[in-house]
């Protein structure tokens, strides 16, 4: 991939867990979509790409902030899609994630030769292929300081893998949950087709389930909501954003109890 995002932007200043840097959250959900392992491909995973996101993964690691992520199967399968055709909607989301299954793997792979030691679990059992999804163990190995990788989404169909995201972060303990995406937050219209639309700095939950906006499902910002756990969009491909989330700087947009669509701007 000849122009995938490589280590640190040049002239970005190092970021520490000590002074104005200290930690904000310890504890992190990365969601990440399927497509966004394709990288320049058309189909399947970008390896440069994963070895991006193993980069980014290992610097917050290396601030001790424990790291688990729920990774999707878009670039493999899509349910929804085959549905559309006339495929069963169940059997066309249990292939969605055995793919999850295979983008997990692969990241695996790229953290492991980072020097990242990681875990896969997943919803769906396959013993010779990653471990069972058990809460206490997921907790156990972030706090061992492993990175845990969440995969066959919630093991159950009708249920994205933003739901799947939302709910092992309640479960694991998460302070946030990190929806990576292709661009830098929240809109209020598609900016890849209105050059006018305007990011919101700052949403409430309510806000994005009474707007529609299609950042996540709206069984995803229910859980979150309920629980109150704060969620942050932003651009996967900027180099230090998940760091920059992690130790407090202002990135994306902040979806949370207390924000408000006082936050958006041009």
């Amino acid at each position: 991939m000849s122009d995938a995002p490589t280590g640190k932007a040049p002239g970005t200043p190092a970021l520490t867990a000590t002074g104005p840097g200290k930690l904000r959250y310890r504890r992190i959900l990365l969601k990440l979509s399927g497509e966004a392992l394709l990288g320049d491909r058309q189909y399947g995973v970008d390896p440069d790409f994963c070895a991006f996101v193993a980069r980014q993964v290992g610097q917050v690691h290396a601030l001790g902030v424990e790291v688990g992520i729920v990774v999707g199967g878009g670039n493999i399968f899509r349910g929804l899609a085959a549905t559309a055709t006339g495929m069963d909607r169940a059997t066309g989301d249990y292939i969605g994630m055995l793919a999850t299954v295979m983008n997990g793997l692969a990241l695996q792979d790229a953290l492991e030769r980072a020097g990242i030691p990681t875990r896969v679990m997943t919803a769906i059992a396959m013993n010779e292929v990653a471990e069972p999804y058990i809460r206490r163990r997921a907790v156990r190995h972030l706090e061992k300081g492993r990175v845990a990788i969440f995969v066959a989404g919630t093991g159950n169909p009708y249920f994205t893998t933003d739901t799947a995201a939302a709910l092992r972060a309640v479960e694991i303990g998460a302070e946030v949950l990190l929806k990576a995406t292709k661009v830098d937050g929240v809109y209020d219209a598609d900016p890849m087709k209105e050059p006018t639309a305007r990011r919101y700095q700052r949403l409430g939950y309510s806000d994005v389930l009474r707007d529609q906006l299609k950042v996540l499902d709206a069984a995803a910002v229910s859980l979150c909501m309920e629980n109150d756990l704060p969620i942050v969009v932003f651009d996967l491909n900027v180099p230090d954003n998940i760091t920059k989330v992690a130790v407090g700087e202002t990135v994306g947009t902040l979806i949370s109890a207390s924000s408000s669509l006082g936050g958006a701007r041009a």
